[in-house]
This record gives structure tokens, sequence and C-alpha cells, in this order.
């Protein structure tokens, strides 16, 4: 009974078993898919993918633009992000009251209207006319945004006393920089940042509005062709995660290796 019970059972910090681990999440997998299949049988929907097979390779197209969409943004929204952080600290305050407005309003506003009014206005007016290049510019621009408040929040929990030590040891701006901010920004930020990395493939599904054939656009259209509604989307749900699960894996990996004490 004992040993049963440390299979489902954790106290304080000890470690978790693999074996543990492993049956938990059968477990806890097993009653969402009774769940799940409760419903069907409630609503007496009956699940066929076979006919996915035929549209494989217009699946495949939005699958590689959802993934070009996203690594593309995330590369533009960190540099946009890590420049609108400083520019809020910037002593010029042209610089510094534009970083901010930039910010609030974004932060501020539906990504939705955002799309609609980069695209149709600012889009038109400066002649961007490559669909794929206005949706990286709208997500990084969205994106950018919420990634220059971790950084400057990252930057603001910043202990003054562990900088003030590392410069009575006679640390340089580099050095502190090197040994002190970075590993401690990094390993403050990564989780929030790789929640915003999975946010951007989530986001590009809409772009949709503006005809990017993406992932979630394709799957509509395949979805309006057979009217396999609930097997387009449940379909649609398993890619996404193929996207963001390993991203969530790689982010644990690099907490571990940056993990400081305080």
């Amino acid at each position: 009974m004992k040993r049963l019970q440390q299979l489902f059972w954790i106290s304080g910090n000890k470690k978790i078993s693999p074996a543990a681990a492993v049956l938990n999440l059968v477990v806890v997998t097993a009653l969402w898919v009774a769940l799940f299949w409760i419903s069907l049988r409630a609503i007496q929907v009956t699940l066929d993918f076979r006919f996915l097979g035929e549209f494989h390779i217009r699946i495949r197209n939005g699958f590689l633009m959802t993934l070009g969409l996203s690594l593309a943004s995330l590369a533009l929204s960190l540099i946009l992000g890590m420049l609108s952080a400083a520019g809020q600290s910037s002593p010029i305050l042209p610089i510094r009251y534009f970083c901010s407005i930039y910010v609030k309003f974004i932060r501020g506003t539906p990504l939705i209207m955002q799309i609609y009014l980069f695209f149709y206005i600012v889009g038109t007016a400066w002649g961007v006319s490559s669909r794929f290049l206005a949706g990286v510019l709208i997500l990084s621009i969205f994106e950018g945004a919420y990634i220059a408040e971790i950084i400057r929040g990252s930057l603001l929990s910043l202990d003054q006393s562990q900088l003030e030590a590392a410069r009575a040891v006679g640390f340089t701006k580099k050095q502190t920089w090197r040994f002190v901010i970075l590993p401690q920004m990094v390993a403050r930020t990564l989780p929030a940042l790789t929640g915003q990395f999975a946010s951007i493939i989530k986001d590009s599904s809409l772009l949709s509005v503006i005809a990017v054939i993406e992932l979630t656009q394709s799957m509509r259209e395949i979805s309006a062709v057979n009217f396999r509604l609930f097997e387009c989307y449940l379909f649609l749900g398993v890619l996404y995660l193929c996207l963001t699960l390993p991203i969530s894996l790689v982010s644990e990996r690099l907490e571990r290796r940056f993990q400081y004490e305080s």
C-alpha cells in the first residue's frame, strides 16, 4: 500500500521517480481521452481522419508557412524587444516616450485590430505587398512589445546589492554583465520568453484574415471542402503541439543549465 501511495503522492521537494512520472502521465491522459470520448458520444459524432491523407501537400505547406513565420518573427521580435527595453531607459526623452507609447499601444489593443491597421493602412502606404513579410512584421511588432516588458522587468528585478558587490570586487562593466547580470536575466526571462515564442506560433493563426495561407487557414479550407470540422481542428491542435512542446522541453533544459542560487 505504501509503495502504491508513493507512485501518486510526493512530499516536500523530493524528486519524482521516472515510474511515477510515466504512470501519472498515462492516468491523466486516459482521463482526458475518456472525457473527450464521452463528449463525442453525447453529441453522436464519429471521428474519421482518413481523408487528411488527400490533403497532405496543403497541410505540409501550411505547416512550413507557420514555422517560417514563427522563426522569422521570433528573431525580429527579440531585436525589437531589446531595443524597446533599452529605449525606455534612455536619457533621450523622445526615444524614451516613443518606446513607452509603442509598448503601451501594442499591449493595450487586440492583435486582430493591429493586423488590419498595419496591413491595410501602413503596409499599403509603404508598399509592403508580400503577405509573408507583412505577417512577420505584424507579429514581430506585436510580440516585441511583450518581450520588451519581460526584459525590462527582469532588469528591474535585479538586486542592486549584487551590482554593488561586483563593483566592490573590481569587476568591469563588461564583467558585471557577463558574470552577474546576464546569468540572472537568462534564468528569469527564459520561461516568459518561451511562452512568448509559443504565443507567436499560435497568434500566427490570426494572419489568415489577410489571406496568409498558414496552418490554420489551410485546415479551415480543408474543413470547408469536406465538412469534417472536428477532425480538422483536432489534427490542427496536434500539429501546433508538435511545434510548442519541443520549445517547452528546450526551455526546461536551459533553465537547469543556467540555474543559480540567489
